[in-house]
């Protein structure tokens, strides 16, 4: 009698042969171990920003480090507010009436201050995200149609105009920077949102073309051919057939356009002064009465990071794929 055999739980998932040893599954747990070992390793200087964003002041500048310490949004405060330091009749009137403060004046009061407005942090900020929202969009979007055209088309002159193009990211910042504050200050484009988008979005584009037209490249024409064949117009074909199959190209494209426009340092300290000035320049100049302010300065450092941490996680999926595109199959 032949007994055949039924497995108890249904194999729905296949494996190669070579990959189910004991000497495999520990080096894949070994490998697994050193990743997390160096993820952990490099976001220590971000948990260490985290934490001081949340430290008092005297807990920020303590040697040795504090690493226990009582919450507070001190820093939060002296970003996001002007100050005075307050005399020591007006500090003990105001200990009187302290329940009728909001818990903003009352934590100022903490270190013998009072609120006097808003600091400029907020309206940098939202600049951060204008001008680089901005020049994002446009320079993926000239740069989505422009790689088509160098993939598609034979351009005369195209390795020298792709050569051309690509020469723009050659130059540091800190080479072309005087010669454009000068040009600005002539055409009056300095301290503009205007003139820092157009900025931006110049160096960005460079950047777009070459990355996007890689994955442009890998998307077989014979799609587009089959579409003009049906009646597609070449506009359409692009719309329908390229764009959907280039969609993690352009995700990941975004996301390093977004990260160099979001950070960028040299040009907006040099050509914006207070209207478009943007965070990265003011977040180091945080003083206060008595020194530099650390946890401000922590603060400032946190809330700028957040946003492009959110736009990564949104597109993360698309931008793993992205990144890895044309690896799997060259490999």
């Amino acid at each position: 009698m032949t007994t055949t055999y039924t497995p108890t739980t249904p194999v729905n998932y296949s494996t190669r042969v070579d990959k189910v040893g004991r000497g495999q599954r520990i080096s894949v747990t070994v490998r697994a171990i050193i990743a997390v070992l160096i993820a952990l390793l490099m976001l220590v200087p971000v948990i260490w920003m985290g934490m001081t964003a949340f430290k008092t002041r005297p807990d920020a500048v303590s040697a040795p480090p504090v690493l226990f310490f009582q919450p507070s949004l001190e820093g939060f405060i002296s970003l996001l507010t002007e100050r005075r330091q307050m005399t020591q009749a007006e500090i003990a009137e105001a200990e009187t009436r302290r329940d009728e403060m909001d818990w903003a004046n009352q934590i100022a009061l903490l270190r013998g201050q009072t609120i006097i407005g808003t600091s400029a942090f907020p309206r940098q900020l939202v600049n951060s995200l204008i001008i680089a929202g901005a020049s994002t969009f446009f320079s993926v979007g000239f740069g989505v149609l422009s790689a088509y055209a160098f993939s598609r088309f034979n351009i005369p002159g195209k390795d020298d105009l792709l050569f051309f193009i690509l020469s723009q990211r050659m130059l540091p910042a800190v080479v072309v920077t005087i010669p454009i504050f000068l040009m600005y200050k002539e055409v009056g484009l300095y301290d503009t949102h205007f003139g820092m988008v157009l900025l931006y979005t110049s160096f960005n584009l460079s950047f777009s073309v070459w990355l996007l037209k890689g994955f442009i490249d890998e998307i077989p024409k014979e799609y587009e051919e089959a579409a003009l064949v049906d009646g597609y117009t070449r506009l359409q074909a692009f719309r329908k057939i390229v764009l959907p199959q280039a969609i993690t190209g352009i995700a990941a494209t975004t996301v390093f356009s977004l990260i160099f426009s979001w950070n960028e340092y040299a040009f907006a300290l040099m050509l914006t002064s207070d209207v478009a000035r943007t965070a990265p320049p003011s977040i180091p100049l945080v003083l206060g009465t008595g020194g530099i302010e650390w946890a401000a300065i922590a603060a400032g450092s946190l809330a700028f990071l957040i946003p492009v941490v959110i736009v990564t996680f949104v597109l993360r999926k698309h931008l793993l794929r992205g990144v890895t595109f044309g690896a799997i199959r060259k490999g």
